[in-house]
């Protein structure tokens, strides 16, 4: 369900703008290489391998779910999700647009896969987009501490294997 604006109708599709004092805070790059794939593949196996969001099959990614304490600053590790290309860069559509302005993505794409999805409008995507910016914004504002929950032996050297 869509937390950041409730003047729309709960998205089935998000925008997920991690804090810029978390990025690179996340268990993918703290896992070794076959381990990362390890855990990607057993996800798209739970998943059927079709993405989560959309049902599309094809490439997927595998997605960090987190849960931002906003009191507290910390971003705590949910799980994962399989997304489809178009669902992941909706998500991160930060990254989207800065791959776009390098001419390796068509951003239009992506907005046009968010609305197909949630069955709204360009204005419903823009006054989501807007929302969760100002969300990133004042996250950012703050240092976080980084909880990786369940899977923290996972980030551990001696057992990520």
């Amino acid at each position: 369900m869509n937390t950041i604006d409730n003047n729309l109708l709960p998205l089935r599709l998000t925008i997920e703008l991690v804090p810029e004092p978390c990025w690179y805070a996340n268990l993918r790059d703290v896992l070794p290489r076959p381990a990362w794939d390890k855990l990607r593949r057993e996800v798209y196996r739970l998943s059927g391998h079709r993405c989560g969001i959309c049902g599309a099959g094809g490439m997927l990614h595998c997605h960090e779910v987190w849960r931002y304490d906003d009191a507290v600053h910390i971003q705590h590790l949910e799980g994962f999700r399989a997304l489809c290309v178009l669902c992941h860069h909706v998500k991160h559509i930060g990254l989207a647009g800065k791959l776009a302005s390098e001419g390796k993505l068509d951003y239009e794409a992506v907005v046009a896969h968010f609305m197909r999805v949630n069955g709204c409008s360009r204005a419903d995507f823009q006054r989501h987009y807007e929302a969760a910016f100002a969300q990133w914004r004042e996250r950012s504002r703050y240092e976080w501490q980084t909880d990786l929950g369940d899977y923290t032996p996972l980030a551990r050297p001696d057992t990520a294997r």
